[in-house]
């Protein structure tokens, strides 16, 4: 009796480690960014004829490469060059990068700032969320849909999935019971999705802090940046907390 009921134990152990590896721990997604031009401009007061010589989406690919605890973020180098009133409204976004440490809940973004790149550290930042029942597949995972909202008054929608164990996603953006496969930022006019999925495949060389830029870890040297960003934007109006928000914001 006590054969038979070992050998039922050894039978079953597979499936049950298999059970366990459908539970991905590591791995690389590879994210599509489209923004909606036409309405971006349209925000802008761009001149019709100016809108006319540009497409009505602008689609960048990016990387997400992750293990159980940590994650870097970047976009896919492209061959070609961008176009010259693309980059004037998002100036060296192709630099930016962003590390996040979720264990120790801290993060490192790479950005660019009126053409240099800054080393920021800041704590991850949270989004108040609220799971729905709506349900979609996204490159073949089944992913759930939450709402949140950032900044109190910008809505947030996201797809995420169990099946992958880190709590993150795209921009930065995590907090829900598994990995955000899909984003969308209505007053941003701009979506994130995976479009392919690497899983179970070993990143660790790329998952680290990003290391070249100008540093902005002091209170003087934060200072130093919100003065230079102030000066180039025209926001001296905007009280130095909301204007750090949005150096230090969700997305790149």
């Amino acid at each position: 009796m006590s054969r038979t009921i070992f050998l039922l134990l050894f039978c079953a152990l597979p499936f049950k480690l298999l059970a366990q590896q459908l539970f991905i721990p590591n791995g690389k997604i590879t994210f599509e960014k489209k923004v909606n031009m036409a309405r971006t401009l349209a925000n802008l007061g761009i001149s019709q004829e100016v809108k006319g010589t540009i497409g009505k989406y602008r689609t960048t690919n990016w990387n997400l490469c992750f293990d159980r605890t940590r994650s870097i973020y970047k976009a896919q180098k492209k061959d070609d060059a961008d176009d010259d009133l693309i980059y004037f409204i998002t100036p060296g976004e192709s630099t930016n990068e962003l590390y996040a440490d979720y264990a120790n809940k801290n993060r490192v973004l790479k950005k660019n700032i009126m053409g240099e790149d800054y080393l920021l550290k800041d704590s991850i930042p949270s989004v108040a969320w609220k799971i729905m029942q709506e349900v979609r597949t996204i490159s073949g995972y089944e992913c759930r849909k939450a709402i949140g909202r950032i900044n109190d008054t910008v809505y947030v929608v996201a797809f995420y999935t169990d099946e992958i164990l880190l709590r993150g996603g795209p921009e930065g953006f995590s907090g829900l019971p598994g990995m955000i496969l899909g984003l969308a930022i209505p007053r941003l006019n701009t979506t994130w999705f995976a479009t392919k999925i690497e899983a179970f495949t070993n990143f660790n060389d790329e998952i680290h802090p990003p290391t070249k830029g100008k540093k902005a870890e002091t209170d003087k040297e934060v200072k130093k940046l919100i003065d230079l960003f102030t000066r180039y934007t025209g926001s001296k109006d905007q009280k130095p907390q909301e204007i750090r928000k949005t150096i230090y914001g969700f997305t790149l």
